[in-house]
């Protein structure tokens, strides 16, 4: 599949090689397969009916996530908070499995459908990533997790300020009407992330694989979710709204925000950082309010 946003931004870097979408392959190899069934806890992405895009997590036992064939996986849970409900019919869907202890990561995205209490997905796009910025962190045992009470609001509180402000770690999903979703990740130090008032962050964009299929699709919609967590609570943070490629960096506006406590029923315990995070730099914010527009309302 050629991707119009990732060509651009292939091209600007000098590769002339296919990377991203236009190698990318549906089938799921043995390896990948054995990966999935690894592991108890997914991150996905997907547009909602008013086209807002968010990321959200599925978990559960190793083997909830089971490739069936060539092409399918069912996956033994249903996304809830603002994911809950967006897949009685056919939806586009990106998926990461991710392995902080072992700095292991891959993507598969395409199609999903609920199947009674499962999700069964078809895959469009199959492939590993790197572990660049991956900070390596151990499973903990799971205490009894704090539950509490969901909070939406459309601007961050201080406490959620701080939260992602000290972050190392996000994951960010994009979409594209006709070309599907996608989640990855972003990592650095702690601070990485700028907080820069209530409904703006930005973040710098590290060298990475080349394939440049979040930035490929934000080049084509601003339409963007990003997800925190707390990996020592289970709490997450979802962020919805519009984001811009800026300078080297990324600025996002926020749209709306849901606080989950205790949303992942596992924990983790920090090892240590990527060895290949930058110092803490911010990217150029030049001409973000003409990209993003003026009115944040």
């Amino acid at each position: 599949m050629e991707h119009a946003g990732e060509l651009l931004l292939q091209r600007q870097a000098g590769i002339t090689k296919p990377l991203g979408s236009a190698r990318a392959r549906p089938e799921i190899p043995p390896a990948a397969a054995a990966f999935l069934r690894a592991q108890r806890m997914l991150v996905i992405g997907s547009p909602d009916g008013r086209g807002r895009v968010w990321a959200g997590t599925l978990t559960g036992p190793e083997g909830f996530a089971d490739p069936v064939g060539e092409r399918l996986i069912e996956i033994g849970a249903l996304p809830a908070g603002p994911l809950a409900g967006l897949f009685e019919e056919d939806h586009d869907i990106g998926i990461l499995g991710i392995e902080p202890a072992t700095r292991r990561r891959m993507r598969a995205n395409g199609r999903a459908r609920r199947e009674g209490d499962r999700l069964v997905v078809r895959t469009e796009q199959v492939y590993s990533n790197c572990p660049k910025y991956l900070q390596k962190r151990e499973p903990a045992p799971s205490a009894t997790l704090a539950k509490g009470t969901v909070t939406v609001g459309d601007r961050l509180t201080q406490a959620q300020r701080r939260w992602i402000g000290t972050a190392d770690t996000f994951f960010v999903a994009t979409h594209v009407d006709g070309l599907g979703s996608d989640v990855s990740h972003r990592g650095g130090n702690p601070g990485f992330v700028r907080v820069a008032g209530d409904r703006r962050l930005s973040w710098p964009e590290y060298p990475g694989n080349l394939m440049f299929m979040t930035l490929g699709n934000l080049r084509l919609s601003a339409a963007c979710g990003l997800l925190f967590l707390d990996w020592e609570s289970g709490h997450g943070l979802h962020l919805t709204g519009r984001a811009a490629i800026a300078g080297d960096g990324v600025a996002f506006d926020v749209d709306e925000v849901v606080e989950v406590p205790g949303e992942v029923p596992l924990t983790w315990r920090f090892v240590e950082f990527s060895p290949l995070n930058p110092e803490v730099s911010f990217p150029a914010e030049a001409g973000i309010d003409q990209v993003l527009g003026e009115d944040r309302r």
